[in-house]
């Protein structure tokens, strides 16, 4: 209990120094202040910026492998003014997909054909989804209004269609749009649904949303039936010719553990019937492991270069305490005179030092937590501060503090007290 006392009494005694040169003190903390505060930014903005990857990564379905029709470069074929292209991925490759790999829990096709939507004199460009009501379990996305696709809708080659949220908001703003009717082509469709718009067909480490911002999904039977496989495109005078039966084909694997054996099994299927590789294959599962190792770097290379910060701070403050002990060498040959010993002078200096190095890494936390929400606020950055980061920036902080103020103690220690009342 005395030696709580009597260091409750030096960190009283380190206040009231650092207090009598406030101005000084001050400045001497700003390099703990940007360090601790730069370490702790630094961090936040990363894992802000992982976490986002991260979560676009997981939408994808960590259990999903994700196959796409690709066009290969050269295989146009046809006369000057109509193209036409025939490449991707066929009805066969899912039927085979489905039934021959046992970790394989179910695929679900979709044919991608870009249309105008109308509605009155409303108009807009989107995307049209021919899938199965499948899609809905594997690219999940809320449901807004009404329903979603159904099996019935399939068997019956129904008119209907499935709107996002952002599609509904510029076709049927002033409607109710469940129930509406919207031409898309040549045909019209009956809005049976409305879900929440998707991640607006970013790309996440390489692998592009299966869903756009303005999507409009029918069956794909009636896709089928409505569009046939040849997609047509006009371009200044030219027409170009493609015939894909299908775009994508998502497939879900039973176990997470399943998912890279399965997706080289799958690409080793695909192969075997097409040459050309007029596909490709993005596993989300490998995506979100990359990214996790990525933030790992990331924030090592963060760390490390906020970490300098705090290095040219520690050595602000070990000079500064130089100084103070050249300017307080009376003040220490009294207290030597007086019977204080060797250790009492180092506490004192060493607790000034740590108070200081303390103080500056708390308003360096303060700091730190500010810069990311203003970032968040001005850029629409994504940002998160770990707990961690603020824990090691305050640790950081002391460990600043008593490495740094070591020296100049043991120097304010080590004076002799008869040379130290005759300094002037």
């Amino acid at each position: 209990m005395p030696q709580i006392f009597r260091l409750l009494r030096l960190v009283r005694l380190g206040i009231k120094t650092l207090w009598l040169h406030k101005l000084r003190s001050l400045l001497t903390m700003l390099g703990v202040v940007f360090g601790v505060g730069s370490v702790i930014a630094m961090l936040a903005v990363g894992t802000g910026a992982s976490e986002e990857a991260q979560r676009q990564i997981l939408e994808l379905g960590s259990r999903n492998i994700i196959l796409q029709s690709t066009q290969p470069v050269g295989q146009q074929r046809g006369t000057e003014n109509v193209r036409m292209s025939i490449y991707g991925l066929t009805y066969d490759d899912e039927l085979r997909i489905r039934e021959t790999l046992p970790t394989v829990v179910r695929t679900v096709p979709a044919k991608l054909i870009p249309a105008e939507a109308r509605v009155g004199g409303r108009e807009m460009e989107l995307r049209l989804v021919g899938t199965t009501p499948g899609w809905f379990d594997l690219v999940r996305r809320d449901l807004i209004a009404g329903r979603l696709l159904n099996d019935r809708d399939t068997r019956a080659r129904s008119n209907v269609c499935v709107l996002t949220e952002s599609a509904a908001r510029m076709l049927l703003a002033t409607e109710e749009p469940v129930g509406g009717r919207v031409r898309i082509g040549s045909g019209h469709y009956e809005v049976v649904g409305v879900i929440r718009s998707g991640g607006g067909g970013d790309s996440t480490g390489g692998v592009h949303a299966p869903d756009t911002e303005a999507d409009a999904y029918i069956p794909l039977s009636t896709a089928r039936e409505r569009f046939g496989d040849v997609v047509v495109r006009h371009r200044e005078g030219s027409s170009e010719r493609s015939m894909v039966e299908l775009h994508q084909i998502v497939v879900e694997v039973d176990e997470i553990g399943n998912v890279e054996a399965t997706a080289q099994a799958v690409e080793r299927m695909l192969e075997m019937f097409h040459p050309r590789r007029d596909y490709r294959i993005s596993v989300p599962l490998a995506l979100l492991r990359q990214a996790e190792e990525t933030q790992r770097t990331f924030n090592i290379v963060l760390g490390s270069i906020a970490g300098v910060s705090l290095l040219v701070g520690g050595i602000g403050i070990m000079n500064i305490m130089l100084a103070s002990v050249t300017e307080r060498t009376r003040e220490i040959g009294i207290r030597r005179a007086i019977g204080a010993r060797r250790s009492q002078i180092i506490g004192q200096f060493l607790i000034e030092t740590v108070v200081l190095s303390c103080l500056g890494g708390l308003i360096g936390i303060l700091v730190g937590v500010l810069i990311p929400g203003m970032i968040e606020m001005v850029a629409g950055m994504p940002t998160t501060v770990p707990l961690y980061a603020v824990v090691l920036s305050l640790g950081i902080s002391v460990g600043v503090g008593v490495v740094f103020g070591i020296y100049p103690a043991i120097r304010a220690a080590r004076l002799d007290p008869i040379v130290a009342l005759r300094h002037q």
